[in-house]
C-alpha cells in the first residue's frame, strides 16, 4: 500500500515560481512511473508530466514544456515539480500519482491534491 502526500501549492503572481513535492510512504514503495496531473475549474483532469522512477526519463504535456520540470529523489521516495514562469491558466488542483503495477498504464495511487493559484 502506498500513500502520496503533495505539498508546496499556494498563491503566486503570474511569472512566479512554485515547487511542488510529493512524498510517497509505505512499508515498501515501488513504482514504475510517477506523474503529475491537474484539474482546473470546469475542465477535465489533464496530464502534466511523468517520470520513469528507475531511469529518470521525463515527459511533459506541450502546454508546460520549458516551464515545468519534474524530478525525483529515489532515496527520499519523493517526486518534485518545479514550476517557473507560471501563467493564470496553470491554476488548478495538482495531483501526484504513482503506477506500481505492471501490465497496465493506469495509475493506481493518487495524492489528495494541492491547490495552485496564479494571479494576473
Amino acid at each position: 500500500q502506498v500513500q502520496l502526500v503533495e505539498s508546496g501549492g499556494g498563491l503566486v503572481q503570474a511569472g512566479g515560481s512554485l515547487r511542488l513535492s510529493c512524498a510517497a510512504s509505505g512499508r515498501t514503495f515501488s513504482a514504475y512511473t510517477m506523474g503529475w496531473f491537474r484539474q482546473a475549474p470546469g475542465k477535465e483532469r489533464e496530464f502534466v508530466s511523468t517520470i520513469n522512477w528507475s531511469s529518470g526519463n521525463a515527459y511533459y504535456a506541450d502546454s508546460v514544456k520549458g516551464r515545468l520540470t519534474i524530478s525525483r529523489d529515489k532515496a527520499k521516495n519523493t517526486v518534485y515539480l518545479q514550476m517557473n514562469s507560471l501563467k493564470p491558466e496553470d491554476t488548478a488542483v495538482y495531483y501526484c500519482a504513482a503506477r506500481t503495477k505492471s501490465g497496465t498504464l493506469q495509475y493506481d495511487y493518487w495524492g489528495q491534491g494541492t491547490q495552485v493559484t496564479v494571479s494576473s
